[in-house]
């Protein structure tokens, strides 16, 4: 191996392309309307793109394998030979990782989590006892060939053997996963001695799990892996990089190890370099420039980090904090953002630019970078003297709600007023919030967007959706209805478009998972509820019908989850500024004849700290904030949540705390595993544990979602139980909606039966 260290890249990058043409592509070939080799053309372009845009910024190391079709973690089974065995009768290695990803009618697809505390979800890997660990190292070869073939100083990246293990699932009687190690790691040593022969100079190993907290016995076994990987007589440079926090006491256990390069999240971690005397033996790459928020970097800050780092290490290189997979692409094409907001942002491009200019700054001619430097502290500057980031009426007002308190009456008083007003049988039915997104929805809201509709043309389609939606859930037989949300770009996006504080971008898009992209929106100033969001919807949607109809919100932790959050004050004083919003909402639709109204949590568990001595702060004020959005509303108005796709069991108690009367949770890949969580901590309200995995095509039968009912009433009684899909319904067409809710309801009526006459 030779002794050249870069000094300049990413940890990764975004792979939806700019105008999300993966996307396109990807659910093209899944509808049958391009095939593989053209699905793989349209990869090879944005990898090409990606890669180019990042040597002509001055990435002397560039990384490679960061693109996927789906998920890097899928990536990595396939890798590992981990992919479940209901999916191997599938010849076709594409059709098989999808099979994976989404599931068909015939196979379940594998769970899907939060990836740390972010907005990004990942599928989770089934490790079963008989899961025999093989390499097929097909994709990372081709990717870094290519790179390779075109000039680009590729350094392939992989998920690391011990977060791989850490973050899958055991199944099928699996112990412990970490036990599997002495299985996994041999893949991983053929995979760096192939790399190795393909001219691979330098390999990035992905460990972020070790920034949460780990025993003794994990990092012991961290310390094994490293040392003996190190040990290769045949290898790249090993960089073992972190982020999205503080690795802690993992730092001098990694540094302990021959490995070459240690990568350090210096935005969301703390750790104190020059207590680590092993790094001055090490090529430290120093994530200063944040991968996940929108927020210009403080350069003159980060040069300071950067130039203490470097008197703790051996020798330094500039990075982002984690991969730009999480924020948008580039400010270019935001042509709504007025001139001061635009000085305070930075996408992709633009960090792309701050860790080069950085860079220069640190190892060549300042001077050349002064214009960078002045543009920062100039943003720096005008952000601070804006008024719109401190409306004191509305924290006066805040202040006044808090203090008279945020509390309900007893559940129990709750629930016998509700039940004599609401007259619902047990298991009563209903759905999320969310139907299919018509292709008459999407050209209605494209007409719009150009002029060429106005708002009442837009208001009288949504309408006639909306009379849709409910007229199909009446011949269904729901005993709980919804409108359908047609109006609603987004769960976040559509309040944050009509609340003073907040940004909505035009092409601010990210990937959520697989084809799912969202547009998060940027939180930007104090929030301020101009007029009522939702309440003309709703009033439409109940005058077709006889049965409640749901008003429908986002609840605030939520909405700061999918955010660009400012980072000027605490989260806490901005959750409570958007529940206040929320609350004013609720109020409003109660006086509107709203009798359910439901603010949607499911990002509760995502902002979870990772490190358990700063969860309890959290939990307080995440709960706080979700009880000031609620509480404004009468003992009979029946208050509903819902949390999908999350590890509920680290939450549970702040789930009872929210203190909603009902409670819909990701139950359907899981196979209820959460009601024990919530029995075992005696939650006692209304529960809706999903019965329809919503994010497969799969057409659940009713023969299954008895049997899942039958499992959650071994938990939960009847008279608390309700019969819901895991998550709303919009990305999924209408025929197979209609057909799962059908089946749903038929399982919800013979249940209902057989405890009626047992």
């Amino acid at each position: 191996m030779t002794d050249t260290f870069f000094t300049a890249t990413v940890l990764g990058s975004p792979r939806i392309g700019p105008h999300r043409e993966l996307k396109r592509a990807v659910e093209s070939y899944w509808a049958g309307r391009i095939d593989a080799d053209a699905l793989a053309a349209v990869g090879r372009e944005l990898r090409t793109q990606t890669w180019a845009e990042l040597v002509d910024a001055g990435m002397d190391s560039v990384p490679v394998n960061t693109f996927s079709y789906y998920d890097q973690m899928l990536d990595t089974a396939a890798m590992v030979g981990a992919l479940p065995d209901r999916v191997a009768g599938l010849a076709d290695p594409i059709d098989r990782y999808f099979a994976a990803a989404r599931g068909n009618a015939e196979i379940a697809p594998l769970e899907m989590t939060k990836w740390f505390d972010t907005n990004y979800h990942y599928l989770v890997p089934e490790i079963a006892p008989g899961t025999a660990f093989a390499l097929d190292a097909s994709k990372v070869l081709g990717e870094l060939r290519e790179a390779r073939e075109q000039g680009v100083p590729a350094r392939p990246v992989v998920i690391g053997p011990v977060t791989f293990l850490l973050l899958s699932k055991p199944v099928d009687g699996s112990g412990e996963l970490l036990e599997r190690l002495d299985d996994l790691l041999p893949v991983y040593e053929d995979l760096l001695a192939q790399l190795a022969g393909a001219g691979a100079e330098w390999v990035q190993i992905d460990e972020p799990a070790l920034v949460a907290d780990r025993t003794e016995a994990e990092l012991a076994r961290t310390r094994e892996v490293y040392e003996r990987l190190a040990a290769l007589s045949s290898r790249p440079k090993l960089f073992v990089a972190s982020y999205f926090g503080s690795l802690g006491d993992a730092l001098p256990v990694i540094a302990s190890t021959p490995v070459d390069a240690i990568g350090i999240d210096l935005v969301a971690g703390t750790d104190d370099l020059a207590s680590v005397p092993a790094l001055a033996g090490k090529h430290v790459v120093a994530g200063v420039v944040d991968g996940r928020n929108v927020w210009r970097t403080d350069l003159d800050a980060a040069l300071s980090a950067l130039e203490s780092a470097r008197a703790a290490a051996g020798s330094l290189a500039v990075s982002t904090s984690c991969s730009l997979l999480h924020v948008p692409y580039s400010l270019e094409p935001e042509t709504g953002l007025d001139d001061a907001l635009r000085s305070w942002l930075a996408f992709g491009s633009e960090k792309i630019g701050e860790v080069a200019a950085l860079a220069t700054a640190l190892t060549g001619d300042r001077s050349a970078v002064n214009a960078q430097f002045d543009a920062s502290r100039a943003g720096r500057t005008s952000r601070e003297s804006d008024p719109r980031l401190h409306d004191d009426a509305l924290r006066d007002r805040l202040a006044s709600t808090l203090a008279e308190g945020i509390s309900r009456a007893d559940a129990a008083e709750r629930r016998t007023a509700q039940n004599e007003l609401l007259g619902l049988p047990d298991l009563p039915t209903t759905t999320i919030g969310s139907y299919p997104q018509t292709t008459e929805i999407r050209v209605a809201r494209a007409a719009l967007r150009r002029g060429e509709i106005d708002d009442a043309e837009y208001v009288r389609r949504m309408q006639g959706e909306i009379a849709d939606v409910i007229a199909l859930q009446e011949k269904i037989g729901l005993d709980v209805l919804v409108h359908g949300e047609p109006e609603r770009n987004d769960m976040v996006q559509y309040f944050a478009e009509q609340l003073d504080g907040f940004f909505a971008t035009e092409n601010g898009w990210v990937q959520s998972y697989g084809s799912r992209c969202v547009r998060p929106p940027i939180l930007f100033g104090d929030v301020v509820r101009p007029e009522p969001m939702t309440v003309s919807w709703f009033e439409y949607a109940q005058s077709l019908t006889a049965k409640p109809v749901k008003g429908m919100l986002t609840g605030p932790v939520t909405i700061l989850a999918w955010s660009f959050v400012r980072d000027d004050q605490p989260l806490a004083d901005s959750a409570n500024q958007v529940a206040l919003a929320i609350r004013d909402e609720t109020v409003d639709l109660e006086r509107a004849g709203a009798r359910i109204i439901q603010v949607d949590e499911p990002a509760l568990r995502e902002l979870l700290p990772l490190r358990k001595a700063d969860q309890p702060a959290y939990l307080d004020w995440s709960v706080g904030s979700f009880r000031l959005a609620t509480s404004g509303v009468e003992n009979t108005t029946q208050v509903h949540t819902h949390l999908c796709y999350s590890e509920f069991g680290e939450v549970i108690d702040a789930i009872a705390g929210l203190d909603a009367d009902v409670t819909s949770i990701e139950a359907a890949r899981s196979k209820m595993e959460v009601l024990g969580d919530l029995d075992a901590v005696g939650f006692d309200l209304g529960v809706g544990p999903g019965v329809y995995d919503i994010h497969s095509p799969r057409v659940p039968s009713v023969d299954e979602m008895t049997e899942a009912l039958a499992a959650a009433l071994d938990a939960v009684p009847a008279s608390r139980l309700w019969v819901n899909p895991d998550c709303g319904l919009k990305t999924r067409g209408i025929v197979e909606v209609e057909a799962s809710l059908r089946n749903m309801v038929e399982a919800a009526r013979a249940v209902r039966g057989s405890t009626v006459d047992a």
